[in-house]
């Protein structure tokens, strides 16, 4: 089972390390740069609003879904039906609600207009989401792996059509362009995965059948408090940011926020793949009573290389990255694009600290809801609501966007802390005093090869990218990462992708 855990994660790293790397670095930064601040920080509040909301279309249903059909394959076929008639309702009352809503916090006509494009998206995402959680269930990860990557692979491709074509100015580009992107991007990928459950259900009868919907949607309500509370935590702090701040800066501070979180969510999109790989597998051990311990440790321990890696070099490299991804506008005064790259690249620093910390609560969060402990997850997420609230409310109109930052690290870092010392409890994790000590050898040398590599003439892209392989480096000599282990796994994982 570790075998396999990490041969999925080998797969899946790569797939999404060739794919989503263009895709931010060229595409989406290109479409923030041409927009300007205070289009893409609009859109970006808007689209966390429409988040917040996203557990309206869901309920919990891909989560007990993924679990319930990793553990009983054979209800594939009855349950695709009728969870997908559930998510049609649901997916009217999500516009019903993010409308209202919408029109008594203030939003205008175009507010309106882009709301509802990104909400049709959000709606055509919980679909994706949905049936590559019965893909993830039977154990098809390359195949899953991949779907991971191909929305994302024809918004490049559309969007790389729109923006360097020479059919279309770049200046006609414009914020609806990018979303209607989306839109056609989901709805590909969609069909495609659906095509692909649909070999694996046999035939199919398709009859309404209201009873089998409340049921279902009875047994996943206990994971939809959990989920509409993460959604707080997690997507407030930009809709804070656009509704509190003065309208004469709020667009602004809320695109000066984006830059700096495009890359942080980037890196929590990479760790999120890990959990939905980790979700089945870890019902799967849990309903063998098979020994957790082993597979914990490894996956913690592969996130924090990696995030932590990620962490302390765009830390120190923070300012650089800023000023290579977004460039001074032509006509934009030399003060006013330093104070906006430094104001970013700051937050930048802060984010990735929360970086860290959301990475790891995707090992002990998803453990704690393959068990069903769904009281306690329930616990910690509303505790992270309200230091959410009650922080930014005190820092936004104080700090700004960096204010938002902070409280984004310190919620994260509490709920992770917390998530940890339950799942610790619950299932006895020992990690050990050896593991701790590698963990923070590993954190403390990393910091100083990244510190003096900094420092050198060495010009920065170069030393940026020596610092992440010292990084590596440094995790084998501290036993983060095992030397035999990965070398069985890489001469094992070619056997294994051919035959996936």
């Amino acid at each position: 089972m570790n075998s396999r855990f990490l041969k999925n994660i080998l797969f899946l790293l790569f797939i999404n390390l060739l794919v989503k790397p263009f895709w931010i670095l060229g595409v989406d930064r290109t479409v923030q740069n041409l927009v300007g601040d205070a289009s893409y920080g609009t859109y970006l509040a808007i689209f966390n609003f429409s988040y917040l909301f996203y557990i309206i279309l869901d309920i919990g249903l891909t989560n007990f879904n993924s679990k319930n059909i990793a553990q009983n394959n054979h209800l594939l076929s009855k349950h695709f039906v009728g969870i997908s008639q559930a998510k049609i309702f649901l997916s009217i009352a999500y516009f019903l609600i993010i409308f209202v809503i919408g029109v008594i916090i203030g939003y205008n006509s175009e507010q309106l207009k882009l709301l509802a494009i990104v909400g049709l998206n959000q709606v055509l995402l919980s679909f994706i989401l949905y049936v590559r959680s019965n893909i993830a269930a039977l154990l098809l990860f390359k195949t899953d792996s991949i779907l991971s990557v191909l929305d994302r692979i024809l918004m490049i491709l559309i969007c790389s059509f729109l923006l360097w074509s020479g059919i279309f100015p770049q200046s006609y580009f414009n914020i609806y362009w990018f979303v209607y992107s989306q839109t056609i991007s989901y709805a590909i990928t969609l069909i495609i995965a659906i095509i692909i459950v649909l070999k694996h259900t046999g035939k199919l009868i398709i009859r309404f059948n209201f009873p089998f919907i409340l049921m279902i949607i009875k047994k996943s309500l206990p994971y939809a408090l959990l989920v509409l509370l993460m959604s707080f935590y997690n997507r407030l702090e930009p809709v804070l940011i656009e509704r509190i701040l003065p309208k004469d800066i709020s667009a602004t501070q809320a695109g000066i926020y984006a830059k700096a979180y495009r890359l942080f969510d980037a890196g929590n999109n990479i760790s999120y793949l890990f959990s939905v790989i980790l979700l089945p597998l870890f019902a799967s051990v849990i309903k063998k009573g098979e020994d957790l311990q082993s597979l914990v440790k490894q996956s913690f321990s592969l996130m924090l290389t990696m995030t932590c890696s990620i962490a302390i070099v765009c830390i120190f490299y923070s300012h650089n990255l800023m000023e290579v991804l977004y460039p001074k506008n032509v006509d934009e005064l030399v003060e006013i694009y330093n104070s906006r790259i430094s104001e970013s690249s700051k937050i930048l620093q802060i984010l990735m600290g929360s970086f860290v910390s959301i990475s790891v609560t995707y090992i002990f969060g998803t453990l704690l809801t393959a068990n069903g402990s769904l009281k306690q997850l329930n616990f910690v997420a509303a505790f992270g609501v309200i230091i959410n609230i009650s922080l930014n409310l005190l820092f936004i109109p104080i700090f700004k966007a960096k204010g938002a930052a902070f409280t984004s690290l310190c919620v994260q870092f509490t709920t992770c802390l917390i998530q940890y010392i339950i799942a610790k409890k619950i299932f006895d994790i020992k990690l050990g005093a050896k593991f701790w000590s590698s963990t923070l050898s590993f954190i403390v040398l990393t910091t100083i090869s990244t510190i003096f590599l900094k420092n050198t003439s060495i010009n920065w892209i170069y030393s940026f990218l020596i610092a992440l392989l010292f990084s590596v480096i440094i995790a084998f000599i501290t036993r983060m990462l095992d030397y035999k282990e990965l070398k069985n796994l890489i001469l094992s994982s070619t056997t294994y992708i051919k035959k996936q």
